[in-house]
């Protein structure tokens, strides 16, 4: 980033507007889409309202560069990062008012910090020299594996998140083959297989040796249904993640919901994850936008319930349950996912809060169709998660019936 600009330049010749071009570019970097429109836009709301003290800056930038409410985190983060740096804020308003600066900071919010620190002060660590790593007594600190495994995926910067995905890629998946109803030659001998018995009869050699057949055992289908609102967006990109992996070892068909329904199971079939990824953000229109959880559910299961959900499949729903339309619906559509399904595992972003209630109408309408409702917020639970599809019976982290008692 370039270097900010000091007290000793002239306090009007365009020092306020230059570090608004810097803050902004700072913004995009974080992940906020802004254009140059929005810039110039911010540089003349700025001039008209004028910046009486950190407050009202602090407000006529956000109105205009935050367009939705999720954007809201990184932006607070930003601000408090940005124009705290050797209290330019403060120096800018003794320059250009005649009110005294306050010294109110604004207050720090935890998630997404990281990265936008790093988007602030990428260049300036671009040229920077590297920082030995220095490995600590296991005994009095946790290891880096530790703290990026329990760490939540909306506070890791960059590189962590980086990291992360190469983690879920080494997660062990679930062991959860099941016997099918079909068989295949050889194995332990369990059915007589006449077809080939009958063709080995006809070789010369005088004793008909019988052939058998064997059941086969594989791991049941998943079909998941993604929630991809604003609130959901960090959590959903490395769940994706976990089901590229998931997808070597079976079938998944993928569903990503916002407004609308969009089957993205081709594009998560492509061997390199951020390929599928890439493909999935191409073929979907309303990603973090708003949600409409029981008309998604009602599209799945009138036009694709019956083609994914045979064969034994275990449905994985992750959404944080904060449905604004009808619950009646959303109530009906759950109770028929509920029966189509060997197994409803939802996964929730929201329990990684220890004082989580069920207090919500659309998480108290879900709750009773789920078979299992647990925490997806770090690597942790999603290792849990692959234990719980190992031994769905009793696993560790299900919350579900302390809920629904009202604990």
């Amino acid at each position: 980033m370039t270097t900010l600009h000091s007290e000793s330049e002239p306090a009007r010749g365009g020092l306020l507007a230059q570090n608004i071009v810097h803050f902004a570019r700072a913004l995009r970097e974080a992940g906020l889409p802004l254009g140059p429109g929005a810039v110039l836009d911010a540089l003349a709301a700025v001039e008209s309202a004028g910046i009486g003290d950190r407050d009202d800056f602090y407000t006529t930038l956000h109105a205009v560069f935050v367009k939705k409410h999720e954007e809201s985190l990184l932006f607070d983060q930003a601000f408090r990062i940005f124009w705290k740096r050797k209290g330019l804020i403060e120096k800018l308003i003794a320059m250009l008012s005649p009110r005294a600066p306050s010294r109110r900071d604004l207050k720090p919010a935890e998630a997404g910090a990281s990265r936008v620190a790093d988007a602030l002060f990428k260049s300036a660590q671009d040229g920077a020299k590297p920082v030995p790593s220095i490995d600590l007594d296991a005994r009095l600190t946790m290891s880096g594996a530790e703290v990026l495994r329990s760490k939540d995926f909306a506070q890791m910067s960059a590189d962590e998140i980086d990291e992360a995905r190469k983690a879920i890629k080494r997660l062990m998946m679930p062991e959860d083959k099941r016997r099918t109803r079909r068989f295949a030659p050889g194995g332990r001998p369990v059915r007589i297989d006449t077809r080939r018995s009958f063709r080995r009869s006809l070789q010369p050699g005088g004793v008909i040796d019988l052939e058998f057949r064997s059941p086969i055992d594989r791991a049941p289908p998943v079909v998941a249904l993604c929630d991809i609102s604003g609130s959901m967006n960090e959590y959903t990109r490395l769940f994706l993640h976990f089901l590229h992996a998931l997808g070597e070892t079976r079938r998944v068909s993928t569903f990503l919901f916002g407004t609308r329904l969009s089957n993205v199971t081709r594009a998560m079939r492509a061997r390199d994850p951020d390929d599928a990824l890439a493909r999935c953000s191409a073929l979907v229109v309303d990603w973090s936008g708003g949600t409409r959880i029981g008309e998604a559910l009602a599209r799945f299961n009138r036009d694709w319930s019956r083609r994914v959900l045979g064969q034994g499949a275990i449905t994985l729903l992750i959404t944080d349950g904060l449905e604004r339309d009808s619950l009646d619906r959303l109530e009906a559509e759950m109770e028929r996912l509920a029966k189509s399904s060997r197994r409803v595992i939802w996964v929730n972003p929201l329990l990684r809060f220890g004082e989580f209630a069920a207090k919500a109408g659309g998480i108290r309408t879900m709750l009773p169709y789920v078979d299992s409702f647990r925490p997806i917020h770090n690597l942790a639970s999603m290792d849990d998660l692959c234990r719980a599809l190992s031994r769905p019976e009793g696993s560790i982290g299900d919350r579900k019936d302390r809920l629904l008692a009202g604990e």
